[in-house]
């Protein structure tokens, strides 16, 4: 159990954490911005996290004579959710650091100009500087950027490892 935990799980913290680096340059030249960086952003972990479905199959297949319970399925799924989380959050300790210098100054920056863009008023605008700039000041401590960023992947991770576990138990589904 542990091997197929390990190697689907770094695969998939791999691909999700790799994404930070290959979409940087599309932020910097606008390709990408942060109203639709999240589509971009989700897209990848739910095609990242599809590993936990093959992960729980090669289990089930491969170890558990094509038989498996719910339960033995949702615990493979959300230790691999686990470990990819863990290596999604690290990566992006790294690209925050390297790539993604200044991320959340241009975050606030932005955010602040989309209130003013949409015609708020001028204390709804000094409402979300004040917000912003304690979001800034909040993102800086590493131990809160690193559990924001694990809560950003593990319910995605959560409800693919639901999905998978009840598909998979039924060893008609996609069997061997």
């Amino acid at each position: 159990m542990k091997k197929v935990i390990l190697v689907y799980g770094l695969i998939a913290g791999l691909i999700v954490g790799a994404m930070f680096f290959v979409t940087a340059p599309f932020y910097e030249n606008g390709t990408i911005n942060f109203d639709n960086g999240m589509w971009v952003g989700y897209t990848s972990m739910v095609v990242a996290l599809s590993l936990v479905l093959f992960g729980v199959k090669s289990y089930r297949d491969n170890y558990s004579e094509g038989v498996i319970s719910f339960g033995t399925a949702f615990k493979i799924g959300i230790l691999i959710t686990l470990v990819a989380s863990v290596i999604y959050a690290l990566s992006w300790e790294v690209a925050y650091n390297t790539v993604s210098k200044g991320y959340s100054e241009a975050m606030s920056k932005h955010y602040i100009e989309k209130a003013k863009q949409e015609g708020k008023s001028e204390a709804e605008v000094a409402k979300a500087i004040a917000e912003m700039k304690d979001f800034t000041a909040m993102y800086e401590n590493p131990l809160i950027r690193f559990g924001m960023t694990l809560l950003e992947i593990f319910p995605v991770g959560l409800i693919i490892s639901l999905i998978s576990a009840g598909l998979l138990r039924k060893k008609e589904f996609l069997s061997a």
